[in-house]
């Protein structure tokens, strides 16, 4: 009896755990300075998002303001670490306006670059066309 009631005590808390670990908070914080090379501007932004391991759902919301223009554009890039250049692995769209909301479903490798630390996001404008402002995505502990 006491064995039956501990095996069920460990799988069950196996089970929550699992189930827990599934959905990772992401986040990024968006300046010019980070920009490579950086950039000049007052521009800011954040990005708050969730990875759902499981499902391989990630739904994002990105926020900026005082660019030195409209946004033309915004775009998850990777893999790449901070300081590097990475091509588009999600597109925000054309002329986005602040804030963007979105999610899409991630291929085994994008989840593997992302968790990694391995994404940036960032805003363009007319006058920065390769990017005013970025951030890198990083675990939100």
């Amino acid at each position: 009896m006491l064995r039956t009631s501990l095996l069920t005590a460990v799988v069950a808390v196996g089970w929550m755990s699992a189930a827990s670990a599934a959905v990772i908070n992401l986040s990024a914080t968006m300046n010019a300075a980070s920009e490579v090379p950086p950039k000049t501007s007052a521009g800011s932004g954040d990005m708050l998002g969730t990875l759902n391991t499981t499902t391989k759902d990630f739904t994002y919301t990105v926020t900026f303001s005082n660019l030195t223009g409209p946004a033309t554009a915004a775009h998850f890039h990777g893999p790449a670490a901070a300081g590097a250049n990475a091509g588009v692995v999600l597109p925000l769209g054309n002329a986005p306006t602040s804030p963007i909301h979105g999610n899409k479903t991630l291929t085994d490798e994008q989840i593997k670059d992302l968790e990694a630390g391995k994404w940036y996001v960032n805003v363009h404008t007319a006058a920065n066309p390769g990017g005013e402002i970025r951030g890198q995505v990083t675990e939100k502990k």
